[in-house]
């Protein structure tokens, strides 16, 4: 199917031979736009990104396909500020965003301009499905009425999700505002603070679990897996988590081939490779590399579909997608999965330093690519680009107006027509903020411990100035803040221009 008449192929002629952004401000088309985000995937996950002992053929099509970014960012090395940018086009420390709880309220403002909302205006039907994280209602949320405001006060005209992630409470899918196949008769409690009466955890029964917990998982157990938070009730409404990933997808699936004839934004915030890794039967093992290769796995095959359905409905040359992860990877994150056991030879990080919570480069630094069959030239792009330009980006390319200051109109980079992206980004972990411009990286000086030692993971803390060349030193491994005092100075000044003189009065997350 092409809806699309001829003058807007002209216009898009136009748009993808111009040198300048500029150039293109007034071709206006209107592409589906697909955004797959995935849930801690490392830089070195993908076999388009450099593992050898991991193939993602799928995801691999549309990095090879279109446009390979090495210098992607996420806006955050955690989940909720990444999610929040991404959706707000705005700097998530300016909302001290944190990651949240299953229970806690809604932190984007509903008369906030978010990502959908913008498609909105542009004539877009909004979906999402998959993983939310971004608080719901006003914190004193009932689970067995209409849950308000969430995702479809903030822009989304279908939402299928759960409220957290897969480790919290309440386990249930969320369908529009109400929990789906919920039991009148069998109400939802949830509580992060009290237990509940009669409510299995993994302290009371030991014997019910089928996995078992290492770091602050030890609650209500369901499907034999502990959870954070505890729920009661609700027995026909909970995920199967075997299931999860083949749910979200079919999910996927009818929202695009019930908007075949129309504009449509998916918003497919899948759940792996996040905890608790629990893969479908079919790839159980497949990855030899345990729990955490099998849901990459799987991930891959999900997208395979997605795109095979793009194919069959004749969508996919009139449908740009956009890949990427919300953070860097993480191993031990609460089970005892062998993830380190089984890892192998495998490097999730990509020779990156830190991971998921760091402010080295492999917290916030991610895969990212974009692909558009037909339309995008497949190209390596050495452009910094941050998932928090979308919003001003794909204003520009369907024509609507956005008032932003964070987020940078990068679409000539996105589409492969320019390798110039933004000069610098305020990178966030933790609430603790560092600062790239060009190939350099400043961190400056945090108190508290240097290495998460349940994870493994170092997270950027020093006494004094860090400041790498990631060009020449992309492992981060030479401190050159004492031999180039002016570069430091420099970047320190336009740092605190950005981000304010109070950079150092963060509220360090309590592990």
């Amino acid at each position: 199917m092409n809806r699309f008449p001829f003058f807007y192929l002209v216009g898009l002629s136009l748009l993808l031979g111009c040198t300048s952004q500029k150039e293109a401000t007034h071709d206006v088309i209107k592409p589906n736009i697909i955004l797959i985000y995935l849930d801690d995937l490392g830089y070195g996950d993908l076999s388009s990104y450099g593992a050898t002992e991991l193939q993602t053929p799928h995801i691999d099509r549309l990095v090879h396909g279109g446009v390979k970014f090495i210098n992607g960012y996420a806006s955050s090395a955690t989940c909720t500020p990444s999610r929040y940018a991404i959706l707000t086009g705005r700097y998530p420390w300016r909302k001290n965003a944190k990651i949240l709880s299953g229970t806690a309220p809604l932190i984007i403002d509903t008369a906030q301009m978010t990502l959908p909302k913008m498609l909105k205006k542009g004539g877009y039907a909004t979906g999402l499905v998959g993983k939310w994280h971004l608080g719901l209602g006003d914190g004193s949320v009932d689970w067995n009425e209409q849950i308000t405001p969430g995702p479809n006060e903030v822009g989304f005209d279908d939402a299928y999700y759960m409220a957290a992630t897969q480790d919290r409470v309440p386990t249930v899918y969320i369908d529009n505002g109400y929990v789906a196949n919920l039991d009148p008769n069998n109400p939802i409690t949830v509580s992060y603070k009290q237990p509940l009466a009669d409510v299995p955890t993994a302290v009371s029964h030991p014997e019910k679990l089928t996995m078992k917990p290492l770091i602050g998982h030890q609650n209500t157990i369901v499907n034999g897996v502990p959870r954070i938070g505890y729920m009661k009730g609700g027995a026909t409404a909970r995920w199967k988590d075997v299931d999860m990933a083949d749910h979200f997808l079919a999910k996927s699936q009818a929202f695009i081939q019930a908007h075949k004839t129309e504009p449509f934004f998916l918003y497919y915030a899948m759940q792996q490779p996040h905890v608790p890794r629990i893969p479908h039967p079919r790839f159980a093992g497949k990855s030899k590399l345990g729990p955490r290769g099998d849901v990459i796995l799987e991930a891959d095959w999900c997208i395979g579909e997605l795109m095979k359905t793009l194919e069959e409905e004749d969508l996919l040359e009139n449908t740009l997608l956009i890949f990427s992860s919300d953070n860097g990877p993480v191993l031990n994150d609460g089970y005892d999965d062998q993830a380190v056991e089984l890892l192998g030879d495998h490097t999730p990080t990509g020779g990156l330093r830190g991971g998921k919570y760091s402010l080295f480069d492999a917290g916030a630094r991610v895969p990212l690519a974009t692909y558009w069959k037909g339309k995008i030239k497949p190209t390596v792009s050495e452009a910094l680009v941050c998932q928090m330009d979308l919003l001003a980006s794909l204003a520009r390319l369907v024509g609507t107006e956005v008032a932003t200051s964070d987020s940078q109109d990068l679409l000539s980079a996105l589409l492969g027509q320019t390798h110039t992206g933004r000069k610098a980004l305020v990178i966030e972990a933790t609430t603790r903020t560092a600062y790239r411009e060009g190939d350099w990286i400043m961190i400056p000086p945090y108190g508290g411990r240097k290495l998460l030692t349940d994870v493994n993971i170092e997270i950027g803390n020093d006494t004094t100035f860090q400041l790498y060349n990631l060009k020449e030193d992309v492992a981060q491994q030479h401190n050159l803040a004492e031999t180039e005092p002016e570069r430091l100075k420099q970047m320190l000044d336009a740092f605190v221009e950005i981000r304010g003189e109070d950079y150092l009065d963060y509220q360090p997350i309590q592990w």
